[in-house]
């Protein structure tokens, strides 16, 4: 398994991009000032975005690992790739997420822990309704994690 910062032609992993952030304008408000990586593995398996959001944040934008690679440790790689490279850089890794019994549990397994929530993010920010587990998506769940220095 190897993970690679990925420097140019971000979008070329778009298919990626839409499993965690399903409307392409939202993601493009995040993509070129975020730092992207992708985990290989007899091809690319996984994929994150992480932007700096002052104040000691380390904000995870987005993070997808490909549908029939689901469960097999590629996202908690990630996460724990992300925690290990900006030690000492940055204080907090922070993730904003929709509350969804799918993507919740990912998180809190990674040590993540609920932090605050912005109202209606979902309905007000994306042209349709967002769905995850048969759930409407409203509000935007922020979690926090420490990263040790």
């Amino acid at each position: 398994m190897k993970i690679r910062k990925v420097e140019t032609d971000k979008k070329q992993y778009l298919d990626l991009l839409l499993l965690a952030d399903e409307q392409e304008e939202m993601i493009d408000r995040y993509l070129e000032r975020g730092t992207m990586y992708v985990l290989e593995e007899d091809g690319v398996r996984a994929e994150c975005v992480v932007t700096d959001e002052g104040g000691g944040i380390l904000e995870l934008k987005n993070i997808a690992v490909r549908p029939g690679d689901q469960g097999k440790g590629y996202g908690k790689a990630l996460v724990d790739f992300l925690l290990h490279t900006y030690a000492g850089q940055y204080a907090v890794l922070q993730v904003g997420t929709g509350d969804s019994p799918c993507t919740i549990p990912f998180y809190e397994a990674c040590g993540f822990r609920r932090h605050h929530r912005v109202k209606n993010f979902f309905t007000d920010h994306y042209d349709h309704p967002i769905y995850e587990c048969g759930v409407q998506l409203v509000d935007m769940v922020y979690l926090q994690r420490d990263i040790e220095p």
